[in-house]
């Protein structure tokens, strides 16, 4: 598996939270970055998105745990 998706699966959820804050933030300026056309990197982009996105999954994978917990 991918490291960096490994490190974000033992994050804490107060820690997922602050890193999809600071990933959402991120995102933001390299788009105001490239409305200005001063973006050189722009598969910066992607990967960001891809990052949020693993983000939200891992936060949904262990919502869901713990229902699956509760319920049983």
């Amino acid at each position: 598996m991918n490291k960096k998706l490994d490190d974000l699966k033992n994050k804490t959820d107060e820690e997922l939270v602050g890193e999809l804050k600071k990933a959402k933030e991120e995102l933001f300026q390299l788009k105001f970055q490239l409305a200005l056309k001063q973006l050189d990197n722009t598969a910066k982009l992607g990967q960001l998105r891809k990052r949020i996105a693993q983000i939200h999954t891992i936060k949904t994978e262990r919502t869901l745990a713990k229902g699956d917990k509760q319920s049983a």
